[in-house]
């Protein structure tokens, strides 16, 4: 045997660990492909829990109102946020709380917010939540006996707003002045 010459050593191609550009390429098309098809059928999901997370919070509003106007002798309002209230338009009417509300001691005694009021409840609706209150008044008073504006009952239907009140997601909460809170899977009490 004949002894090499010395020069540079011979390099042995290694296969490298891991994926080619084309597999990648591949798996990413495939979790596409089967994403694109699952996410639709999520949209109802998503709607029925952003319409009982909104039934929620006007549930716990109403809760906390009823029961702070008892504590402090009246003079607790509930008022719908207005229209372009960080950016939302869900609230062009009276009746549409879409933008979220407030619950505030009326120290003045005229039934809306003024500055220096104490606010003891801001709440915001999920994007894409529509809120609309039944007798189309922007505001709710509560009574030092913690009924709500007389003996007027309330109601608030949430639905989604793309889908309007049709959707299956729609549900009405029907409030008695007194403040039991009756759900319905409807758009009326």
């Amino acid at each position: 045997m004949k002894p090499r010459p010395p020069g540079p050593p011979t390099l042995r191609m290694r296969r490298a660990a891991g994926l080619t550009l084309i597999e990648i390429l591949v798996t990413l098309s495939i979790v596409a492909i089967l994403t694109a098809i699952a996410v639709p059928s999520f949209k109802p999901m998503l709607d029925r829990w952003r319409v009982r997370q909104s039934e929620g919070a006007i549930t716990d509003t109403i809760r906390l109102a009823r029961s702070e106007a008892i504590k402090r002798g009246g003079n607790v309002v509930i008022q719908k946020m207005p229209d372009n209230t960080d950016g939302c338009t869900l609230a062009p009417a009276a009746a549409d709380w879409g933008c979220g509300w407030q619950v505030f001691v009326d120290s003045d005694a005229n039934g809306s917010y003024s500055a220096g009021e104490e606010v003891l409840l801001s709440a915001r609706v999920p994007p894409g939540m529509a809120v609309t209150h039944g007798r189309s008044a922007a505001t709710i008073s509560v009574d030092r006996w913690g009924n709500m504006d007389g003996f007027n009952a309330k109601s608030f239907v949430v639905f989604p707003y793309a889908d309007g009140t049709g959707s299956p997601a729609t549900r009405t909460l029907c409030i008695s002045a007194g403040g039991r809170i009756n759900t319905k899977e409807a758009a009326s009490c």
